[in-house]
């Protein structure tokens, strides 16, 4: 099936409905109490391997679409990088809430006790960038530059591999597959992101 604008809003519906069924699906689990031993913690594991998800989702809209010669999907990426957002925003307010009960003296003492959280941060604060120049009027006002900020999301998913590495005790057989599919998808752009004359 061919997909033109005419479609492109029921593809952007059944969108919103795949980032949006795993929350539900979480709001559910806690509700019936069934969210494991360690509610707190289950809670921000799943929102940060959401956003994980999410964004390696995004990195492949680009070279799918090249692949498979569907144009239509890169109209895909703005509403996916802005549910990687949320999935993050749910994940650091799930961590500031009920791990820290909004203690923000704890976060120094955090940080320097768990290095993790301050890479987790930092690759928080790019996401943050993305979303917010995200939208056409912004793009069009920084021109070149927008692209220049946007490859910064290769960094991000660096980041957020090492912080979910760093951040088990135990279990790194997972981690380390984020780790491989992280740098897959960068090498995937290597050429691009060295270009002088990307943009």
């Amino acid at each position: 099936m061919k997909v033109n604008r005419k479609h492109l809003p029921w593809v952007k519906a059944v969108f919103h409905l795949f980032a949006l069924a795993p929350i539900i699906y979480l709001f559910l689990l806690v509700f019936a109490d069934q969210a494991g031993g360690d509610p707190v913690q289950f809670i921000i594991h799943y929102t940060g391997i959401g956003a994980l998800n999410t964004l390696l989702l995004t990195l492949l809209i680009s070279p799918a679409a090249k692949k498979f010669k569907m144009s239509w999907l890169m109209q895909t990426r703005r509403l996916v990088g802005l549910y990687v957002f949320a999935y993050a925003t749910l994940h650091v307010a799930s961590y500031f809430s009920f791990d820290l009960l909004f203690e923000w003296s704890l976060l120094g003492e955090e940080v320097i006790k768990r290095p993790y959280i301050l890479v987790g941060a930092v690759a928080y604060l790019i996401l943050f960038a993305l979303s917010v120049t995200s939208f056409k009027k912004v793009m069009a006002k920084m021109g070149h530059n927008w692209q220049k900020l946007h490859n910064w999301v290769y960094f991000a998913v660096i980041l957020i591999s090492i912080h979910f590495y760093w951040s088990v005790k135990s279990e790194i057989i997972e981690p380390s597959i984020y780790i491989f599919i992280g740098l897959l998808l960068v090498g995937l752009r290597f050429k691009k992101l060295t270009s002088k004359k990307a943009r």
